[in-house]
């Protein structure tokens, strides 16, 4: 009989998966090219956290340099205006001065004694009240006439007389005055003035890189005859509408009342200014709000834009607001929606005529209930502070 060929031990780990040890071909195949295996290398953590380290290293250090950029051009800005470069006195802010109706006040004048070739550079042929109320957020704009018939007293009167226009006052006695008469008029306490030349309008318009104003005039357009002595242009030239202008434009439509006496004869006539200074005075309104619009914080603290910015009004603004005062200004006059901002005239608040032509001391304004007479319109403003 045959013999059957004897079984070979079976070993215990024959049924486990073979392993390579580290010699394998096959694991040094897996060493040199893992993508081939299908696997794929991964970054060091090492390696990552050292990325991340420079990256923020990197971020801070651009950070610092704006804020260092940011700190000099406030500084210098605030030696110019407020007499030290001291920043700490802008951050440590207080409580703005309030009047017993909870509003913040300040007058701003404007005068032109950076136009040398202009006659009565003293006086302050613009004059606004802004007010305004940090707590509830609402406030106006309110222009009064320039040739408003006040009395000021014969010392400072021109003519002698006790009442003489408005606009003789800073002249005659500088901001205090003018506060005092704008005050007793309008029956407030006005806590901060500004007083602002004729290049404060171009070079903050500039430096905000221009504005949007919008015209509506009942005739068409605003077109003012008179000569821009720069550019050799009509000062105004706008049809109703919206257009961007540029600090010099911004400057003339400020400026503009179509004036005839300047005119010479067969020349074109104003269009739209029938209503003279009272026109003047709501474009004044006009680009005071449009640069309000520009003036963002992003803006303010944009180091590339805002040196700009702080020159134009540190080289053209006089104001008794202390260092620690603009901050906490700035922050409620921003706060202020724009819908909430009133636009309004000494002549006529909420339909009711409060000043009309006079011939007082030649061409004036007087209050309608008479020469100093001015219980009507302090119960308009009254009902505006509300």
């Amino acid at each position: 009989m045959a013999k059957k060929p004897s079984r070979q031990a079976r070993q215990p780990n024959d049924n486990l998966p073979r392993r390579y040890n580290s010699y394998s071909p096959k694991a040094d195949l897996r060493d040199e090219h893992p993508d081939s295996l299908g696997v794929k290398p991964q970054p060091s953590r090492h390696l990552l956290r050292w990325v991340a380290v420079w990256l923020i290293l990197i971020l801070l250090a651009a950070c610092l340099l704006i804020g260092i950029w940011d700190v000099r051009n406030i500084s210098n800005a605030e030696k110019k205006m407020f007499g030290t470069g001291n920043v700490m006195s802008l951050i440590n802010s207080g409580n703005l001065a309030r009047d017993s109706s909870g509003m913040v006040n300040m007058l701003v004048a404007g005068y032109s004694v950076d136009d040398p070739g202009h006659s009565g550079a003293n006086l302050t042929d613009s004059v606004m009240l802004i007010s305004m109320n940090p707590t509830t957020h609402h406030g106006y704009m309110l222009s009064i006439p320039r040739d408003l018939y006040v009395k000021l007293g014969s010392n400072n009167c021109q003519s002698g007389y006790e009442y003489c226009k408005i606009n003789e006052a800073y002249e005659d006695g500088g901001m205090p005055l003018l506060e005092q008469a704008v005050g007793t008029v309008l029956g407030i306490n006005i806590q901060y003035y500004a007083l602002v030349d004729y290049s404060a309008v171009k070079d903050i318009t500039d430096a905000v890189g221009g504005i949007n104003v919008t015209i509506n005039s009942p005739d068409g357009r605003l077109y003012d005859p008179n000569r821009d002595y720069a550019t050799h242009v009509p000062l105004v030239d706008l049809a109703n509408g919206t257009h961007h202008l540029n600090g010099e434009q911004a400057l003339d439509l400020s400026r503009a009342r179509g004036d005839t006496g300047t005119l010479a004869y067969g020349s074109p006539q104003p269009i739209g200014f029938e209503q003279n200074d009272y026109q003047r005075t709501q474009d004044q309104r006009l680009i005071f709000a449009a640069i309000r619009q520009k003036m963002s914080w992003k803006l303010i603290l944009n180091p590339a834009k805002n040196n700009a910015i702080l020159n134009a009004v540190a080289n053209n603004v006089r104001t008794n607001l202390q260092a620690s005062d603009a901050l906490p200004f700035f922050r409620s006059f921003n706060s202020i929606p724009s819908n909430q901002m009133q636009s309004l005239s000494l002549n006529k608040i909420n339909g009711v005529t409060l000043v009309e032509g006079s011939d007082y001391d030649g061409s004036t304004q007087t209050p309608v209930a008479g020469i100093g007479e001015y219980s009507q319109i302090q119960s308009a403003i009254n009902q505006l502070s509300q």
